[in-house]
């Protein structure tokens, strides 16, 4: 797990909406730098991993020699703190140096017999290396829900909206056909001969409908 430092005070829980969520822990470090990019408050944000368990990554088998050379290291690293100590008191440089490869000598010495022949003890149990960590099934991206449209906004790649709605144009049905006007005579009236025999017929009808009223 994953910790950095905070400050100022914890947000509250019931304020928080959930924004995204993965399996990995580096995808949702990828989305809240993704927000932080865009000029986004990540105060108002939170990483919160859910369905912690425990998991062991087997490195290696483990052998007495195995066992000897890395504690031959750890002791060799303890001798050269010891005589850099001890070397302070001395009064030349070279007994200096003497004093501090000694104590590299011995700490890896003691250190490789105590590694050697605690592994020998074991009878065989744990033979292996391994690297312990606690994990996490799944890692929600939390923001507060004042902001959590403007979130969902920047991740998804587009602007805030507008006040305006795009409507989409209708289809369309064709080109309207030109009205072409009755012709009319030199005075400005319609030309009767020019008028459909039908239309005068149905013109009759009504003034005829008209008069019986």
């Amino acid at each position: 797990m994953y910790e950095t430092p905070t400050h100022g005070p914890a947000m509250p829980l019931a304020d928080r909406r959930l924004l995204v969520s993965y399996d990995r822990y580096t995808a949702a470090q990828k989305t809240v730098d993704t927000l932080s990019d865009a000029g986004f408050p990540v105060q108002e944000l939170a990483i919160v991993g859910t369905d912690l368990r425990t998991e062991e990554k087997v490195t290696g088998r483990l052998t007495n020699g195995r066992a000897a050379l890395t504690w031959a290291v750890s002791g060799g690293v303890f001798g050269l703190v010891v005589g850099l100590f001890l070397g302070l008191f001395t009064t030349t440089t070279t007994s200096f140096v003497a004093l501090v490869l000694w104590s590299i000598l011995w700490g890896a010495i003691a250190g490789a017999a105590f590694g050697f022949t605690s592994h020998l003890f074991q009878g065989g149990v744990r033979d292996f290396t391994s690297r312990n960590a606690i994990v996490a099934g799944r890692y929600d991206v939390l923001v507060t829900s004042g902001v959590w449209e403007r979130a969902q906004t920047i991740l998804q790649g587009g602007l805030a909206p507008a006040d305006t709605v795009v409507v989409e144009r209708p289809p369309s049905a064709g080109t309207v056909p030109p009205t072409t006007a009755p012709p009319t005579t030199s005075d400005g009236t319609t030309a009767e001969h020019e008028i459909p025999a039908q239309r005068r017929a149905e013109d009759a009808d009504a003034d005829a409908g008209t008069k019986h009223r």
